[in-house]
């Protein structure tokens, strides 16, 4: 995200197009969208971003100098995980209107259904952004302090990296968050089921908080090198927090960290591929 050189050598090569992902999935790590794209107007390249961490409420690429903004409709704009749907939005009327004309030539415009509820969650999206902020507060104060926690990702924190960027390029730190547990998979199987308010699941945005395991969930088709070149570890966890009360979050992450602080699981099979959660019944598999 911030290897400049690495950046001059691929802008040299003068490609048509640089995507950027700003906060970053899982490690919340960012790019500065305005210098960027400094550069790459120089070399006549075209700057994408992809927004959907933060929303249109958090973050501006466009005002910041990007060409063409990304969202996954599918989470906070719509933010009821009742809808699969994105947006392309483009600075430029030209460009737009060829976008759109791929776009219905290609039939993957959004059905009429999609759309309206994609505009009804789009009405209450300040609301709930300015409310899973401050749930987000809540979980990292309390993770942050943690004893089982090696490391919290999160750019509202002081001593994240690019926290003085987030300050200047974003209108707030969003409710996505990683963070990293002492100890092994047994822990992070403690951990993962013992919450009672956060689903295990891939998605993200909604006003419901969800946690994920990166390694096995959304990140599980990478070699395991892969992963450790990209800094996700084995137990690295991810939370999108929810606009529940609070104090009910906090008391449900407090109580399954001291869980997974007491742990003494024997380890289940030889890998991640396939896992049983000790909790009331419930078995999930973890494939991907």
């Amino acid at each position: 995200q911030n290897d400049t050189v690495a950046l001059d050598a691929v802008l040299a090569e003068k490609p048509k197009m640089i995507w950027l992902e700003t906060p970053s999935n899982p490690l919340l790590r960012l790019v500065d969208i305005e210098a960027i794209a400094e550069k790459a107007h120089a070399q006549g390249t075209l700057v994408v971003a992809d927004n959907t961490f933060l929303s249109p409420v958090l973050q501006q690429p466009l005002a910041l100098g990007a060409d063409i903004v990304i969202h996954s409709t599918t989470k906070y704009v719509n933010g009821h995980s009742d809808v699969v749907a994105g947006a392309v939005i483009a600075k430029d009327k030209e460009l737009a209107d060829e976008l759109a004309w791929w776009a219905n030539c290609l039939g993957i415009t959004g059905a009429p259904f999609d759309a309206y509820l994609t505009l009804r969650g789009l009405r209450t999206l300040p609301l709930r952004m300015k409310q899973h902020q401050i749930n987000a507060e809540a979980a990292v104060e309390l993770l942050a302090e943690h004893p089982v926690v090696k490391k919290v990702n999160y750019p509202g924190l002081p001593d994240h990296p690019q926290h003085e960027l987030a300050k200047r390029q974003q209108k707030g730190f969003g409710a996505m968050l990683s963070f990293e547990l002492k100890g092994d998979e047994n822990t992070v199987r403690a951990f993962l089921s013992r919450l009672k308010l956060f689903a295990l699941a891939e998605s993200l945005g909604g006003v419901e908080s969800l946690v994920a395991h990166p390694a096995t969930m959304t990140h599980a088709s990478m070699t395991p090198e892969a992963r450790e070149q990209a800094g996700i570890s084995e137990t690295l966890i991810r939370i999108s927090v929810g606009v529940e009360d609070p104090e009910d979050l906090v008391a449900d992450l407090s109580q399954a960290l001291a869980h997974a602080a007491q742990s003494t699981f024997a380890p289940v099979g030889p890998t991640w591929q396939s896992y049983s959660l000790p909790t009331e019944g419930l078995a999930r598999v973890s494939s991907r």
